[in-house]
């Protein structure tokens, strides 16, 4: 004989079935409404930039159309400085990307690794720097650039880029969580500090170094203050200074919603797909584990 479950057994498991599917639905409906709340301006800003400019106006929050219309992009790549602007963001962006991810990492190792006189105050130095908001130091920046001579150039855009506090902070954690017995057998083979961080330490830091890529790349892309005062010239102007003027109605008067907002379509894209690909990758500490 097979023993049965006593029927109030049975009837109170039901019941917390019951209530945990009805919990479910409640959970998974408040965050598909969130999720929701979080898409639909994205979808009206898509849906703007290929309505006319009347229909823009008339029907701001609908996310189909009346009229399907490309003139926005065809305006903003054929008739404007748009090709120009997008130019200078990624050779900005491109080198100023490759740039923090090697000195960052140079840098994090040597305060990770290095034992130099002076090593605390400089990263006392680091964290303060984190700690100063990006506004106050534009006058300073702006005379320091003016004075080397650098204004209004591609150098005076990047090279004060080449090197961010987080980005050094983030590598140095990282590096202090790799264990030094792993550099032990190469410094016996005869390898220099260089050759050691070159060829051991760094590829065993790929999820850090990612995670400076995505967070270079977004930063340089969406870079504003800097290149205010760092440029002036309509030749080296960078998509993010370049939608700023066109916000004020630089290309053409009145609102011109669909034009603006495809302007920030096309200079979202890059960095969309920059993190879509890599998000997996951020900080996965599992990634070059090392047992001891």
């Amino acid at each position: 004989m097979t023993a049965t479950a006593p029927a109030p057994f049975v009837a109170r498991r039901k019941r917390w079935g019951t209530v945990r599917i009805a919990s479910t639905s409640v959970l998974y409906a408040l965050l598909i409404a969130l999720a929701l709340v979080y898409i639909y301006p994205f979808l009206i800003q898509v849906a703007t930039s290929f309505k006319t400019d009347p229909d823009a106006a008339t029907n701001p929050l609908a996310i189909v159309p009346q009229t399907f219309t490309t003139e926005a992009y065809t305006q903003l790549f054929l008739r404007s400085d748009f090709p120009t602007w997008f130019k200078n963001s990624v050779i900005v962006t491109i080198v100023v990307t490759a740039g923090r991810v090697f000195f960052n990492s140079l840098a994090g190792y040597a305060l990770a690794r290095l034992r130099f006189r002076g090593r605390n105050a400089v990263f006392a130095g680091l964290v303060a720097v984190m700690s100063v908001p990006t506004v106050v130091l534009l006058i300073p920046k702006f005379l320091v650039i003016n004075t080397l001579g650098m204004y209004d150039s591609y150098a005076g855009m990047i090279l004060p880029l080449l090197v961010d506090a987080a980005g050094v902070f983030i590598m140095k954690n990282f590096f202090e969580s790799i264990p030094a017995s792993v550099e032990e057998q190469a410094r016996i083979d005869g390898a220099g500090t260089f050759r050691v961080f070159w060829s051991v330490v760094l590829p065993m830091a790929r999820p850090a170094l990612i995670t400076i890529v995505i967070l270079s790349f977004q930063g340089s892309w969406n870079e504003l203050a800097h290149f205010i005062v760092s440029t002036q010239s309509p030749e080296l102007t960078t998509l993010t200074k370049g939608v700023a003027q066109l916000a004020n109605g630089q290309l053409s008067q009145g609102r011109q919603y669909p034009l603006k907002l495809a302007a920030a379509i096309i200079m979202t894209i890059p960095v969309a797909v920059m993190f879509f690909v890599f998000q997996k990758r951020i900080m996965n500490s599992s990634d070059g584990a090392v047992k001891e």
